[in-house]
């Protein structure tokens, strides 16, 4: 399908609509959904599904050609024989959803061949609308985004609860429970540096690695390579999002520990 303005603005259509509506059962910060957990750990709500099925809908009426993975929808092989997929996190944040907090987006990425052609991230909560486009660039409510100029990684800005006392070096700052509009952030110039070292799945990050890719961030997994998406399992080991002129020192410092972790023995 060709990307012109009013395939994107349909797109658009579609995701402001479904971040309304969880905004809507959001109320303010009081939570009126049934909420449970998948697996310890990991909580979804009523709302993640109504908007997963709300997005499911209106985004399969843009483009019917187009595949579907997401948190809340059973994987299918259908995805891997087509080109273009859907790939979706309906809340992103959903802890900060169930406890009131405005650190949750809706995220949704189209992917072809495995690069990302058009992310967004809706936080209606926040009043903001994250938009890129492959090759012409990121927005923020319609203001084009440029990531930092930081060269030095000691006194980077990271979203953080606490750091490791090996990254003491490093300066916290806030952190949403979404790691969508942590990447973001970097997009913003608010943060420089965003690291996980762990799996993580591409509909946690697909929308946000376009955006901060366009904004120009360097976003690969924790080793330093490059993500590619809609892969048979759709996971990636460890993230690193970071201002283009920290990411090879933040490659140098993250890779060892995600090396270390990868080749622990698993548990008996």
């Amino acid at each position: 399908m060709p990307e012109d303005d009013a395939h994107l603005r349909a797109i658009v259509s579609a995701v402001s609509d479904a971040a309304d509506h969880a905004l809507t059962l959001w109320a303010g910060g009081e939570t009126r959904v049934r909420q449970w957990e998948k697996v310890p750990g990991h909580p979804v709500c009523e709302a993640d599904l109504a908007v997963d099925a709300m997005l499911r809908e209106r985004l399969a009426a843009i483009d019917p050609q187009a595949g579907w993975l997401s948190e809340e929808t059973a994987d299918t092989v259908h995805r891997l024989g087509v080109p273009r997929v859907w790939v979706v996190d309906p809340i992103d944040g959903t802890r900060d959803y169930l406890r009131g907090r405005t650190g949750w987006a809706v995220s949704v990425a189209l992917v072809e061949h495995g690069a990302v052609k058009i992310g967004l991230l809706s936080a209606p909560a926040r009043n903001e609308l994250w938009v890129a486009q492959a090759g012409r660039g990121a927005t923020r409510n319609g203001k084009r985004l440029q990531a930092g100029t930081r060269t030095h990684l000691p006194g980077a800005r990271v979203p953080a609860d606490q750091l490791p006392r090996a990254d003491r070096d490093l300066m916290v700052v806030d952190k949403p429970n979404s790691i969508a509009l942590r990447m973001a952030m970097v997009a913003a110039d608010e943060a420089d540096l965003v690291a996980t070292v762990r799996w993580g799945n591409e509909w946690d990050v697909a929308a946000a690695a376009l955006i901060c890719a366009e904004a120009g961030a360097s976003v690969t997994d924790a080793l330093g390579d490059a993500l590619r998406f809609n892969r048979p399992n759709p996971t990636a080991f460890g993230l690193l999002c970071a201002a283009p002129g920290i990411h090879d020192a933040a490659v140098a410092r993250l890779s060892p520990r995600a090396r270390a972790i990868l080749t622990q023995p698993p548990e008996q």
